[in-house]
């Protein structure tokens, strides 16, 4: 199973901090454009997908063959 931290070189975590900074800026800028208290950036999700695998693979039926008596 892939996950973002096996998969990336790391670089989500400086993201993540500079999506956090950008938030808290913001807050502190205009703090009557959101509600209660200062924002967090969303979690990074567990796995992603580009085109997710379905949950099973389809197969076809066995091919029936006549047998010779």
């Amino acid at each position: 199973m892939r996950t973002p931290a096996t998969v990336h070189d790391g670089t989500w975590t400086q993201i993540q901090a500079r999506r956090a900074a950008t938030l808290r800026d913001a807050y502190q800028a205009h703090p009557e454009r959101f509600r209660g208290r200062c924002p967090k950036p969303r979690n990074l999700p567990a796995k992603v997908w580009i085109n997710e695998p379905p949950a099973t693979i389809e197969t076809s039926p066995p091919l029936q063959t006549k047998q010779a008596a």
